[in-house]
């Protein structure tokens, strides 16, 4: 697995999703997050088709903080069954990986 992972989840108001962004930053678990939304999703749940409005949240971490991220996600979003996605980073500015790591360390 790549050293550097983009961690990706939906929720359903722009302050649910600056709070996950704050909470895993300050943890030390995101060096940083960006916030996209509104978007619309269109998804199955509970046996029928849903559209709705919600914002993504996109952290930036260290693959070894991933767990941890996982966890702190979900024990602060408000879904039964949220969203979390980790996508490699395969390459990019050694001196943003280098910063990246750092900030996610103690």
């Amino acid at each position: 697995m790549s050293s550097y992972v983009i961690v990706s989840s939906t929720t359903d108001s722009e302050d649910a999703a600056r709070d996950l962004a704050a909470g895993a930053v300050d943890a030390k678990l995101a060096a940083c997050a960006q916030i996209v939304g509104p978007i619309t999703s269109v998804y199955r749940w509970e046996g029928r088709v849903r559209t709705d409005t919600e914002w993504r949240v996109e952290l930036k971490t260290a693959a070894d903080r991933l767990a941890p991220l996982v966890d702190l996600l979900k024990a602060n979003h408000s879904y039964d069954v949220p969203e979390i996605i980790a996508t490699p980073i395969e390459g990019g500015s050694e001196d943003y990986l280098a910063w990246l790591v750092s900030e996610t360390r103690g």
